[in-house]
């Protein structure tokens, strides 16, 4: 579920922590992905027809790995690095909603059968999606999938998205990519949505969750006691409270302790045995590997032949469509070194220069004209409508370092 409500409340109260961006503007970064979810979503869409799936001869479930397997290439030829996390041992806390959960899985399998029974082909593809469950043997085929074709994966100690949050907090991948909200508030610095959809066609959203605590006028500790209060995987919420009374409440009193001081019981039903406390050290402490039991996250090529042998010969796939991916795999292997290996010497063109079409790269300093000076050490010249800038510094947008003084001209839009 990750934080009921959340998505509304941070496009109606922090517009500007969010973004939307197409796949390609993350080339070259690393990006952790929750892995679990994304293979639920590729098991309920890729090849479903009713009751109908993708499967091998021996009548196992393929969908997922077709679905991992056509996103993944995307991802790598759009120039992206993925690192996947899979979900480890849940925690104490969510173990009443991981039970409603297969409670609702056991009621849609009955009203699957009663679809069945009536020939309601809509029902009959509504309920069959809501039996799906992700196994360790879903897992573990995209585990082995992903590791023949070079791509890192992360065992979680716990949650993914901690684990996930914990890397981008580290600084070993730059966001973090995932479907529930709750992302956030284990405190990733960037947090993707979409990024893993079935199509291109929608926008990648990114979150800054330093935006969102400006924004919303709140400290790390209030937003963790707003998603609580809005309602979690970890514990109940308050009955009556939602996303816009949550925020309200939060600002007016500044935690949970003080709310609880001060609420309308009457009113408001707080829960019994209420475990807010619980779920918020999970949130700000979660369980996570770090130093020696973080996986080494390296990326290499492809292995051609397993990926024949486990796609094609285990599981059916076509051999030469395998064949022209692993192809598209290679290309984007190379290119992404190209990438790394040029990225340090790019100069990144100052943001206030908006342009649509470039002329030259370069334009003389010694001209007759004399050049206009802005503020800034910001010159124009008139004979080559190009821009110098003397010594300020400048940053590597893929990085945080100030690099040197320097000086160099821009071309003006035409």
């Amino acid at each position: 579920m990750g934080i009921k409500g959340l998505t509304k409340l941070l496009a109606n109260n922090a517009p500007k922590s969010m973004k939307q961006e197409k796949l390609e503007s993350y080339t070259g970064r690393e990006i952790a992905i929750d892995a679990s979810l994304s293979i639920y979503q590729f098991l309920i869409v890729v090849g479903r027809n009713g009751m109908g799936t993708l499967t091998n001869e021996a009548g196992e479930v393929t969908s997922h790995l077709h679905g991992l397997f056509s996103r993944t290439i995307r991802l790598l030829e759009a120039g992206l690095k993925p690192v996947y996390v899979f979900d480890g041992k849940p925690p104490d806390l969510k173990r009443q909603e991981l039970a409603k959960r297969s409670l609702k899985r056991l009621d849609a399998t009955e009203d699957l059968a009663a679809a069945i029974e009536s020939g309601d082909k809509e029902d009959i593809e509504k309920f069959s999606k809501r039996t799906v469950k992700v196994t360790k043997q879903h897992n573990d085929d995209c585990k082995v999938l992903l590791q023949l074709m070079g791509i890192p994966v992360v065992q979680a100690a716990s949650e993914a998205e901690a684990e996930c949050a914990a890397l981008c907090k580290s600084g070993k991948v730059y966001a973090v990519s995932s479907e529930d909200m709750d992302t956030l508030t284990f405190g990733a610095p960037r947090f993707l949505r979409h990024l893993m959809g079935p199509t291109t066609k929608v926008p990648v959203v990114e979150y800054d969750i330093e935006k969102i605590l400006t924004e919303l006028n709140l400290t790390m500790d209030q937003f963790v006691d707003l998603c609580i209060l809005c309602g979690c995987d970890y514990c109940p919420s308050i009955r009556g409270v939602g996303e816009k009374t949550a925020l309200k409440l939060i600002r007016q009193h500044g935690s949970i302790e003080s709310i609880l001081e001060n609420i309308n019981r009457q009113r408001y039903h707080i829960p019994e045995n209420w475990m807010y406390q619980e779920a918020r050290h999970l949130f700000k402490e979660p369980l996570f590997s770090s130093g020696d039991q973080q996986s080494d996250i390296t990326w290499t090529g492809p292995d051609e032949e397993g990926l024949i042998n486990f796609l094609v010969e285990e599981n059916g796939f076509n051999h030469y469509r395998v064949t022209k991916a692993i192809q598209k795999i290679e290309a984007s292997s190379k290119k992404s070194s190209q990438i790394r290996s040029t990225s340090s010497k790019q100069v990144v063109s100052t943001s206030f220069l908006e342009r649509k079409e470039t002329k030259c790269v370069l334009g003389a300093f010694d001209l007759p004209v004399k050049p206009k000076v802005f503020s800034h050490g910001v010159c124009m010249h008139p004979l080559s409508n190009s821009i110098s800038i003397s010594n300020p510094p400048i940053m590597d947008m893929r990085s945080t370092n100030w690099g040197p003084p320097f000086s160099r001209s821009f071309c003006l839009s035409t």
